[in-house]
């Protein structure tokens, strides 16, 4: 066995073995720990094909940025995790259970056809660069796709601030307008009265 294929295995098993820990594990701090494992690994993976680029962005993006703010977010909420798992043994368990039970047969059915091709290993020259390759990919081909997408993102960022600003019951909130006209004698109110002297 080469090396490359000793370090294939190993981050594959880790990838694989961080997955099935994070959506068995009861703790969601932990679980999300298990994915930031798992995109480590898969960014080993990434490396291991020469697609550094890949590599590093799943890095740098997803668990410098994403991950972070997943257990920022987890830790803030305080989660109540009895009233969580209460209703879990409910119709969402056997939901759960189709959605596996179909995922498990789609892989039994691509892994038993067996129409997997080798390619073999490219040796790009001296000065090759993959990050300029997929830009010049991405900006001409797949333009479009590429702007549709950020389109959507846009959108759902536009969703995302205007659901934390609907009104909701029992919540205050200011009116800067009435705020700015209010005048002195509006917020203060003076009152003559007699002074007492105790004897």
């Amino acid at each position: 066995m080469t090396f490359t294929a000793f370090l294939f295995y190993s981050f594959a098993a880790v990838t694989v073995a961080a997955a099935v820990n994070m959506i068995t594990i009861r703790n969601p701090i932990f679980a999300a720990l298990s994915l930031v494992l798992v995109f480590v690994s898969s960014a080993g993976l990434w490396l291991l094909m020469q697609a550094e680029f890949l590599g590093i962005v799943l890095v740098l993006v997803y668990v410098g940025a994403v991950m972070v703010m997943f257990l920022f977010v987890v830790m803030m909420l305080d989660i109540n995790l009895e009233e969580m798992r209460a209703g879990f043994t409910g119709p969402y368990l056997w939901a759960g259970l189709l959605v596996a039970v179909i995922m498990a047969a789609e892989l039994i059915f691509v892994l038993k056809g067996g129409n997997f091709i080798e390619v073999p290993t490219v040796l790009h020259p001296e000065g090759y660069s993959n990050t300029k390759e997929l830009g010049s990919v991405l900006y001409t081909e797949h333009v479009y796709s590429f702007e549709i997408a950020a389109v959507i993102l846009l959108v759902a960022i536009i969703a995302a601030i205007a659901l934390t600003f609907r009104r909701r019951t029992g919540t205050k909130h200011q009116n800067i307008s009435d705020q700015v006209k209010v005048q002195a004698k509006d917020r203060l109110k003076v009152i003559d009265m007699k002074s007492e002297r105790k004897s």
